[in-house]
């Protein structure tokens, strides 16, 4: 595609990881690419090396928030796409996104703040503090307005767990002693925050995603923890002691440390 048809996008978390990843990935795929930046990001020195390095790029930097409608609606005025990529803590606060994107009618595709698991489909014991419920709330307000979308759901990041080997409270694998949730079998997704950038980007000028799940599931990607604590060993050249904990046990030790 020429670059003059190619939608603009309009990006909003970009000092976060994954925002950051999706800016770079838009203007590398030749996208006219904005993003909406709080004043308070350009006093913060990591904010302001993530917003220098994206306007290197050709990022045109607009200053505003979710909570600042004249700004707001004048962001989503110059663009095709809105992408917002905000802390899931905030899911709400795309609310009045919503309400802007609806009543300026220009954008053809809102992929709003999810990249994690599915709320629709996720099954959760009670302790996620509405993480997915406030999700699947911007999901059913999205559809009730009408506003053409695609969803992201990449499940996990392998900057989040990998790192530990999937163990709490620590910052690097262990070389010791592994603690094994279940039985260990049960197979996770893992994405890297670059690729998810790429497949949402590469999307979002084609119809066969419009208003439907984009579930990211690379074969490679899917892998128990069983089969990470094999990769470790392997590279490490040594067996770890494995600690297995039942499901109720690991409900417990999260209930006690809440």
């Amino acid at each position: 595609m020429e670059e003059s048809s190619r939608s603009k996008i309009l990006i909003i978390g970009v000092t976060g990881n994954l925002g950051f990843h999706l800016a770079k990935t838009s203007i590398q795929f030749a996208h006219p690419t904005f993003a909406l930046v709080r004043d308070s990001a350009f006093s913060q020195s990591d904010k302001l090396r993530k917003l220098q390095a994206l306007t290197d790029a050709g990022v045109r930097i607009l200053k505003g928030s979710l909570q600042d409608e004249e700004r707001l609606t004048e962001a989503v005025k110059l663009v095709d796409v809105v992408i917002c990529a905000v802390a899931a803590k905030h899911a709400l606060d795309q609310k009045l996104l919503i309400r802007v994107i609806k009543q300026a009618g220009c954008i053809k595709r809102f992929v709003p703040s999810e990249f994690g698991m599915d709320p629709d489909r996720v099954q959760i014991v009670g302790m996620d503090y509405d993480f997915y419920s406030r999700k699947a709330e911007i999901r059913r307000l999205v559809e009730a307005e009408g506003i053409p979308h695609t969803y992201v759901s990449c499940n996990f990041y392998t900057s989040y767990l990998l790192p530990s080997l999937v163990q709490p409270g620590l910052k690097s694998p262990p070389r010791d002693r592994v603690k094994i949730f279940g039985n260990g079998n049960v197979k996770a997704v893992f994405m890297n925050e670059s690729d998810v950038a790429s497949f949402t980007i590469s999307t979002v000028d084609d119809p066969r995603s419009l208003n439907k799940v984009l579930y990211m599931r690379p074969p490679g990607n899917v892998v128990s923890m069983n089969e990470l604590v094999e990769m470790w060993e392997q590279k490490i050249g040594k067996k770890l002691e494995k600690i297995y904990v039942s499901e109720e046990q690991l409900l417990k030790e999260m209930k006690e440390t809440v």
